[in-house]
Parts: structure tokens; sequence; C-alpha cells
């Protein structure tokens, strides 16, 4: 399997498991902003106070001291690094990015890094202006965690460019230095990794419990050390044994919930990465593949995320686009059709990571939550009347006077919070939505572009005898316990049969009678709730429509991705099939028939 992984996916910069749906999440998660941008320790120690109160939520290894991890992503704090650092003090005033970078063990190898790093950065144009050994303690950690820890430093490169610009640059960087790690150490590349590289971010975390972190990382615990933001989290990891680079944040979310889309969401970045040359041009060769089977589904998220915020996308729209808000039969939406056009539009262009999750970001300039469009996760917040904003998986983790709280709430399914850091807003859901959605003429380009399937009546003039009645359900595979069980019932009662017993059918491929080709495929995992949906939530966030055509890109919104065929069901009928394939689309037939006396070998030809 690693072989496999390893040739078609070259770019591991991280030692996550080759399992591609392994990787699950039950953890805790949260952040904290000030409105007016004041910088504060205070905050900081809060946001470690947080991170305390969630230690339920994380797990440990078999030592019970080793966390499965915890971590903090907050703004950098320059004033801070320049009174410790000198060479972030000569570079005060500059354009300038700060990596924290896990380096291999060894002092040659980790040399030997530091090295094609800095090459690496000259080359883009960045000046590479020096080093620095993170002060930790490793004699708070567990057994386990002490024995892999990395070393641990930050770099500090200076730019002539600054903003997004420089963002864009330090992120082919990070790609490119992962190739060189590659290229230099082989099956170990993964002893490189960089938990962050921006000129707007930072990220302190590691294999440890939440109260660990901050007696671990000596910054933290620095009265100096002040920012105006900070998210944190704390990992449970259930599948898979816990590795320092696996730690929470990612670059630029925290994730408490899983994916269960994550296969089909890899399989469609990697067929879009053609699309990134429209905007990174000769530049994309360094930021494929983006995606990667090895990774969770957190920092496969995260990439994906982080890719389209690279390439001049607001993270709050990039969100909205990955993981939309159940937007059909949605009362609340009807007197807001832009919006409604955002979600149709994006719809075109990607496809929804889906699965119930409570997602923390923050890329220094807006910091935030969201939930998926069920709601399955705990999303609490407070506002303080000294512009404070706290969000988190509970509440109370934060030390405030309730005099001080002005309003509390949760998010409900498919609700963002945010605060734009830049210019001092909290942005309240629909005022997220309505300033995403009025940045293009998502409706405009739908009414100009999109093709919609109407519906065609179902034709039942064909009459059968009985013999030729039975010969297609023969071949449809209709057995008589299908007419006794299912039909008859389903017929007589209107409804579903529903039975209290367990799945005891025979696997297809060990079976001795005949089946139809999907009966030889299962599920991965359970597609249901437990306790199940009702059915008015189940009209509410779930759909059958689907697009056909080619994708545009969902890195630079245009009119023309908005011209796909909307189908309101991948059911069709004679004459809805007959006018797909009328609507100005490539559409080719392809045949289902084996001849039989090929025998085996025939069959095989066929489905290869």
């Amino acid at each position: 399997m690693s072989t496999q992984l390893s040739a078609s996916w070259p770019h591991l910069d991280s030692p996550a498991p080759a399992a591609v749906a392994g990787e699950k999440d039950a953890c805790g998660v949260g952040f904290l902003a000030q409105l007016q941008g004041q910088e504060s320790h205070w905050l900081m120690q809060q946001a470690l106070r947080g991170l305390g109160c969630m230690e339920h939520r994380g797990g440990c290894g078999g030592d019970g001291d080793s966390g499965d991890g915890a971590g903090v992503l907050s703004g950098i704090p320059w004033t801070y690094l320049e009174a410790v650092w000198p060479q972030a003090a000569d570079s005060a005033g500059q354009a300038r990015g700060l990596g924290m970078v896990f380096l291999p063990r060894e002092p040659e190898r980790a040399a030997q890094a530091r090295a094609f790093c800095d090459e690496s950065a000259t080359k883009l144009g960045l000046r590479p202006l020096g080093w620095r050994v993170v002060p930790a303690n490793h004699e708070v950690l567990g057994p386990l965690a002490r024995s892999n820890a990395p070393q641990i430093e930050q770099w500090l490169l200076g730019a002539d460019v600054d903003g997004d610009e420089l963002e864009a640059l330090l992120f082919r960087l990070r790609r490119r230095c992962g190739d060189r790690a590659r290229v230099s150490f082989g099956a170990k590349a993964s002893d490189l990794y960089f938990c962050s590289l921006s000129s707007r971010t930072v990220v302190y975390k590691g294999m440890v419990r939440s109260e660990v972190l901050a007696p671990f990382y000596g910054d933290l615990s620095d009265e100096r050390f002040a920012v105006s933001f900070a998210v944190y989290h704390r990992r449970f990891s259930t599948n898979t044994l816990p590795r320092w680079p696996l730690a929470q944040p990612m670059r630029l979310l925290g994730h408490n919930g899983e994916i269960n889309t994550l296969l089909g969401n890899l399989n469609w970045a990697k067929a879009a990465e053609s699309n990134l040359d429209a905007v990174w041009g000769a530049d994309a060769a360094d930021l494929k593949p983006v995606v990667n089977p090895a990774f969770s589904d957190s920092a496969n998220l995260d990439a994906t995320l982080e890719l389209l915020v690279r390439s001049g996308r607001p993270i709050t729209e990039s969100l909205l686009t990955l993981v939309p808000e159940a937007f059909r039969n949605q009362p609340e939406l009807e007197d807001k059709p832009e919006v409604q056009a955002f979600y149709e539009y994006a719809a075109c262009t990607q496809e929804p990571w889906d699965g119930p999750a409570l997602l923390v970001f923050a890329d220094g300039r807006s910091v935030g939550a969201t939930l998926d469009r069920n709601g399955l996760r705990p999303a609490r917040y407070c506002l303080t009347n000294d512009g404070f904003v706290v969000m988190g998986s509970e509440t109370g983790v934060v030390e405030l006077d309730e005099s001080r709280i002005i309003e509390k709430g949760r998010l409900g399914p498919g609700q963002m919070l945010a605060v734009d850091l830049e210019n001092g807003r909290l942005l309240r859901n629909w005022d997220v939505k309505r300033e995403v959605a009025s940045r293009y003429p998502y409706a405009q380009w739908l009414n100009d572009h999109r093709r919609n399937l109407e519906p065609q009546p179902w034709t039942t003039s064909k009459q059968l005898g009985d013999l030729e009645l039975l010969q297609q359900q023969t071949a449809f595979g209709f057995t008589a316990e299908d007419f006794e069980l299912v039909i008859e019932d389903m017929a007589s009662a209107g409804k579903e049969p529903t039975y209290c017993m367990g799945d005891d059918i025979p696997l297809a491929v060990l079976s001795d009678k005949p089946h139809l080709l999907y009966d030889y495929f299962k599920q991965r995992f359970a597609q249901v709730t437990n306790p199940p949906i009702d059915p008015l939530r189940e009209k509410l966030v779930m759909s059958l429509e689907m697009h056909l055509g080619r994708r545009g890109s969902s890195l630079k919104p245009e009119a023309s991705a908005a011209g796909m065929l909307h189908l309101p069901s991948p059911i069709l009928n004679e004459a809805e099939l007959a006018a797909a394939t009328s609507q100005g689309l490539p559409a080719t037939t392809l045949s289902t028939l084996v001849a039989v006396a090929a025998g085996p070998a025939g069959l095989q030809q066929a489905v290869t």
C-alpha cells in the first residue's frame, strides 16, 4: 500500500498514515479574538485555559502521558520575537515571514534541512535571515512523545513583497522544501514538517496533553507573548497512532469531526489539478498534488482550503464553497436570492466536503467558526462589552466575569461566525454570506450559462406478458423473497419495510447464485446517523441534485464555470435521458453487453 501511495502521490510532507479514511477526529476546539485588534498576553492565557478545559475531549497514548495532540494557532508575536531574537529585531518594519519547523533529530540531517530550505528560499527571491531554537522543556513530555520529539526551530525570512503576494510565495516555498526533503531524506522525508510558514500566523503544537503545551513551549508562558487572536485544539485520534505533525491546529484550521466524503473529495481534487494553471501558471508545478491519501481528513481539507485562500479567495468564501450549508428548502434563504445563487454556482465548481464538523479557522485576516449542514457538533460563543469574541466546543472554558458578557449563543446547522481582524468587524451568519455573495453576479451567470433538465413524465404504455415479465424479473435479479417480503409490503403499506434484524445477506462474491453488478459493492461506512435523522431534517439537509459537464475552476470564479447541466435527480427516465443528451454537451453511449461465448476472459476485458 505504501509503495503504491509513494508512486502515485510523491508529495508526502507529513508522516500521516497511509489509511485514507482511517483518520477521524472527535476533539475540543475554540478561538478567542479581540475586535479592536488589541494584543495581550491575557488572550493567550485564556486560549491555553480553554485548551486545558478540553482535556477530556482528547486522547492519550499507552503510557498515559503522551497526548494525541494539542496546539494553538495565533498571530505572530513580533514584539516578543524582536526582544528575544536579534535577527527579528534587525528586520523590524520589513516585510517578513516566520516558519515553525519540525526538523530531524540528528544534528547532521537538521543542518542539511536548514541548508536546502535556505537555498530554496533564495531561489524564490526571499532572504533567509536566520534560525532560532524554540525553547522546549522535554522533561514534561510523556515517554512516547519524548522518544520521537523533533528538533523544533523557527525560520525567519525577509521579502520584497508583502500581504497576499508574500503568503502565496511562502506557500510555494513550503512545497519546494518538501520536494527537497524527499530527494535528500527518502523514506524519512517526513522528518521535515512545517507547522506553519506565514507572514501572519504561527502554530505551536505537539504530541502533548493540553496542560503540557505551555510548560513545553516556554514562549507561550512569557508575558511578552501578546496576540489579538488565538485558535486552540485538543485532538482525539480514534484510528491512528498519534504523531507530532498530526496535532492540530493545522495551518488554517482546527477541526472537530470527520469528513465522510473523503475518498470522493480526494479523487475530485486530483482531477481538478489541471485547473491550477489558470491561476498559478508555471508555478502550479510547485503545488501538485494538492491533496494526498496519506494525509488525514483534516489535513486534506486544510490543504484544499489553503489552496483556495492562496489563490486569492477570502477564507470565509472558501469555506462556504467547500462546506456549504443545506440551501434547498431553507426558509431563511427565501428572501436572500443572492446567497442562494452563490451556493448554486459553487455546486457547479466544487463538490462539498461533507460530514459532521465544527471548523475553526484563522488566516491572520479573519478568524471564525462554521458548522456542517447538519449541525452535528457543538459550537457555543459569547461576546463581551470590551470587544472579546469567545467560541468553543463548550461554554465556561474561558475566565470571564458574567457582568462582561453581553451576548451568548450557539451556531446552528451551516452557520458561520467570523471576525474581520483588519477592520475590527464582527460578522454574523448572514453578514458573512451576503458579503461573499455580493462579490460576483452569480445569479446572472447561472441564468446565462447553466442548463437545466426539466422533469419528463414516465411512460407506462408497455404491457408485458407473464413469460416476458418473468424473464425480465430474472434478468434484473428479482427473487421470490423480494416479492414476498419487500415489494408486497411496500405496495400494501405505501412505505419502506422495517425489520429488526441484522444484515446476514451473504457477500455476492461468495454466493453460488447469479447477482447484479451493484451487489458486489458495499458501503465503506454507515451513511446513516444513530439516532436516525428525522424526515423533517432529512428534507432540509439532503439533496439528490447533481451537475454534469466539464467543471470550471473553484480557484477563480468566472461566468463560464456556470455552464453545467443541472439534474434534480440522478434517476432518469427514457425521455429525460434523451433530453440530457441534447443539451449541447459532448455525450457518448457505452455498451454494457458482454459476449457470453467469450467466457471469463471476455467479462474481464469488458470491465477493465
